[in-house]
């Protein structure tokens, strides 16, 4: 029997962003296309079964019209909900917290939905084929569902092809071993390139010196099931150790997985892939995408009509 893989797409941010509306959903493709759907069309070719999109119930019903609905006809969908107040029981939302509380929270969300390995993405990323055949083939072949570490993989992007021409990025920049084995990844802020080079600020502002062939993390992770139980445990204890008044505090994969990592818990297969990653951090940044689309198309990566 074929092994379920399911591939998860945090899309519950969308729309704050940009304010109102959901601009992330903009078409990018000749034929309405969003850049979700690639990322769908991608991972379908390279053999995942199931698609869950994690979103917010007040989008549901734009978000089944611009794609759910469609999607529903090419594979089995499910829905999954992140909301502000979804909390273990006896904690509340601290007052004037406005957000949810980030990707671990996002992806606690599908618990019970899956069965066996699934992939994380981001919903308004472009990833490239590379990475979805990678992290299926490894799913499939490679990763143990059971054992004494939590068996995970991840997507890695070459740093110079993940810059916005428009602005500064935030990148998950990563220290791998020889034998590709994740060693840690930090979280860089303000990444641009200059004339003189590229420039970035570490979590406290300081200026950090950066390779632009560093691989870095675009959160595309390959988790196992168990890996679901972890976020569960971990996340009232994210909860009881946010300070008072921090309203903007956020549970995320990239840090809870390096800390695994760092505490003996976890080994990442860092799998590297030579696509350009695309996104629209910046509104400016829709045209390069429409524009990367199109030349994609006259490559023939991808048909004019993306499901024919």
């Amino acid at each position: 029997k074929m092994k379920e893989t399911t591939l998860v797409i945090m899309a519950a941010g969308i729309g704050s962003r940009f304010g109102g509306g959901i601009k992330q959903l903009a078409p990018v493709g000749p034929g309405g296309e969003i850049i979700m759907d690639y990322s769908i069309h991608d991972a379908l070719e390279a053999g995942f079964n199931k698609i869950i999109f994690i979103i917010r119930k007040d989008l549901e019903k734009d978000f089944k019209e611009i794609i759910g609905n469609r999607i529903e006809k090419l594979a089995p969908v499910e829905y999954a909900y992140q909301e502000l107040d979804d909390l273990p029981d006896g904690y509340q939302v601290p007052e004037g917290r406005k957000k949810p509380w980030g990707t671990g929270q996002a992806v606690l969300t599908i618990k019970g939905l899956v069965k066996g390995p699934f992939l994380v993405i981001n919903a308004d990323d472009y990833y490239g084929k590379e990475g979805f055949r990678q992290i299926h083939d490894y799913m499939v072949q490679e990763m143990k569902e059971d054992g004494d570490l939590y068996d995970i993989c991840m997507g890695a992007f070459v740093l110079a092809n993940t810059l916005s021409d428009n602005g500064a990025v935030t990148r998950g920049v990563c220290r791998v071993s020889e034998d590709n084995v994740l060693e840690n990844v930090t979280e860089t802020y303000e990444i641009r390139m200059t004339d003189q080079g590229l420039e970035a600020k570490d979590e406290a502002g300081n200026p950090v010196t950066l390779d632009p062939g560093q691989p870095v993390s675009m959160n595309m992770w390959g988790l196992p099931e168990s890996f679901l139980e972890e976020l569960e445990q971990g996340f009232p204890k994210f909860l009881d150790q946010v300070p008072e008044g921090d309203i903007k505090a956020e549970y995320l994969l990239p840090k809870i997985i390096d800390q695994l990592v760092q505490s003996g818990k976890a080994k990442v297969k860092v799998l590297h892939t030579p696509d350009k990653w695309f996104g629209v951090t910046y509104q400016e940044d829709k045209q390069a995408v429409v524009d990367a689309i199109r030349e994609l198309i006259r490559q023939g990566v991808y048909k004019e009509k993306l499901f024919d």
